[in-house]
């Protein structure tokens, strides 16, 4: 009895020749295409986003834990988001990439975010920067965007934040905080932000963000209503098992999977079985 043919895969939505700029992001609004968003930190698993599809690839501040193994965000610099930045350019053809700021490198001033926000594009090639905080960096994002450079906000539960929240913990489900975050989301698209990151909220408050704005609205943990949604790829691939918050879904195994092939490679080595013939130069 023949056997089926497998199905092929899906072809991404877009058309992979179509480059996704700061302006292709923001034209999404309203047009019931939603935007998929995902972090990359090397070259390799940029470039298998942007041959599969994916819209943009952010290079988080996230690095802290899933590469660096921090507990927070806090530790990374601008040097490490230039340097990885600058890899992850190398592996991204159509996506759009952005790069995060990382903690204290715009707090303090203006000017401080200015400078690090021309490095991350000159220097790691990115073509958006990423900052947390809501009336308190309008007029950062005013002068960014000024300077020719995209800015992509993030409101709601922001990780640099960490210890003034008591850790990672949902954010807006008091009336004070709800109305604070959506003021926040209003600032920074009033200051010209394309595109804005929502964490860690209620569903309603997030529905409620996305049709306050013009801007593009990508949800984490912020329910479906939003413009589009971004993921750790860590998460997504499954490369921490022991590690899955509510609001993440797991396309993969990857961590189970590269466990079970170190082990047979071990395995293997330790019994003469690698390399064999075949794999030995005459």
């Amino acid at each position: 009895m023949a056997t089926a043919e497998p199905k092929p895969a899906a072809a991404p939505a877009t058309n992979p020749a179509t480059k996704m700029t700061a302006a292709a992001v923001r034209a999404r609004k309203g047009s019931g295409e939603r935007v998929a968003v995902v972090t990359a930190y090397d070259v390799v698993f940029a470039r298998l986003a942007d041959d599969a599809g994916v819209d943009v690839v952010l290079v988080g501040d996230s690095m802290g834990m899933v590469v660096q193994g921090e507990r927070n965000t806090l530790g990374v610099t601008v040097d490490d988001i230039v340097y990885h930045s600058r890899i992850v350019s190398r592996g991204v053809r159509r996506a759009h990439l952005v790069a995060d700021m990382p903690f204290m490198s715009y707090q303090a001033s203006i000017e401080d975010g200015m400078r690090a926000a021309g490095r991350l594009i000159k220097e790691g090639r990115a073509e958006a920067v990423k900052l947390e905080g809501g009336v308190e960096v309008a007029e950062l994002v005013r002068r960014l965007v000024r300077s020719g450079i995209p800015v992509m906000g993030h409101v709601g539960m922001t990780p640099q934040s960490i210890h003034q929240y008591g850790g990672f913990k949902i954010q807006g489900r008091s009336d004070e905080q709800r109305a604070q975050i959506l003021a926040d989301a209003r600032a920074i698209a009033e200051a010209g932000a394309y595109a804005m990151v929502i964490e860690t909220v209620p569903q309603a408050l997030a529905a409620d963000i996305t049709r306050a704005v013009s801007t593009v609205t990508i949800g984490i943990g912020a329910g479906p209503d939003c413009d589009g949604q971004v993921m750790v790829m860590h998460d997504l691939l499954g490369l921490e098992p022991s590690w899955k918050p509510r609001f993440v879904r797991r396309y993969a195994e990857l961590g189970k999977a590269a466990g079970e092939a170190f082990a047979a490679y071990a395995a293997d080595v330790k019994a003469g079985r690698f390399p064999s013939a075949d794999e030995s130069y005459d």
